[in-house]
């Protein structure tokens, strides 16, 4: 099949406009196989974003500013948690995904509906490529911390959250630290301000060390998982 397109280069960016959808060839993308509209390379202090646009209608001041979201927020996620994390991530925005957006193998994958209805919902790259930062490997330790993790880092390094009114959730008794996300987010505040400062940098490299055990909280913060949760659903403010 013959397709026609145009390359325009300018200021470290490749943008490919497609007048008609082309089939990504190359090996390292294979996972964001099928038909695209759009593909660009932005590569920026060592970091290189290629984001593929599977959605004909995908407004272009979003793509923008997703991608203007990750070379200011994943820089410094990799400065602080993991300075061997990848330095070439894959953005696709993806049509046929529909929940909100799910990462894996360095690719970050979004819906086009709920950016289109959320449209301030930015941070969810400062979410979604914190997972790349944390590679994690199997069994190295609870899925709720995993996500917990990457929402308290979307809370520390967000760029427009207020705008996106999200924000961390005050403590209800009827939570638990496994509720996973921005429960458990508050949760990592607030050990981290009353227990140890180095909380969560110590939770993220023994996950990724494949270190985690019951026992890294008393560690921590000298008391088990669950007095720590005792404690804070008696003193939650932060």
């Amino acid at each position: 099949m013959n397709h026609r397109f145009k390359k325009v280069a300018q200021a470290g960016v490749i943008t490919a406009l497609c007048l008609a959808p082309v089939l990504l060839k190359a090996q390292d993308e294979r996972t964001a196989s099928d038909t695209f509209y759009q593909r660009d390379t932005t590569v920026k202090n060592g970091f290189t974003l290629i984001f593929i646009n599977k959605a004909e209608s995908f407004d272009l001041h979003e793509k923008q500013r997703l991608i203007d979201a990750f070379f200011t927020v994943y820089p410094k996620e990799v400065a602080h948690y993991n300075k061997e994390s990848l330095k070439k991530v894959f953005f696709i925005i993806d049509p046929a995904y529909k929940g909100v957006a799910a990462t894996g193998g360095g690719v970050a994958r979004y819906n086009p509906e709920w950016l289109t209805k959320n449209p301030e919902d930015i941070d969810v790259v400062t979410h979604e490529v914190m997972h790349i930062v944390q590679a994690y490997p199997n069994g190295s330790g609870p899925g709720w911390l995993t996500e917990g993790i990457a929402d308290y880092v979307r809370a520390e390094y967000g760029v427009n959250n207020t705008a996106a009114k999200w924000s961390l959730p005050d403590y209800k008794d009827t939570q638990s630290y496994k509720n996973s996300y921005r429960i458990t987010a508050r949760f990592l505040q607030w050990l981290v301000k009353n227990k140890n400062p180095e909380m969560v940098d110590k939770l993220d490299a023994a996950m990724r060390n494949k270190t985690y055990t019951n026992d890294i909280w008393k560690q921590l913060a000298k008391a088990d998982l669950d007095t720590l949760w005792k404690e804070y659903g008696e003193h939650p403010a932060i």
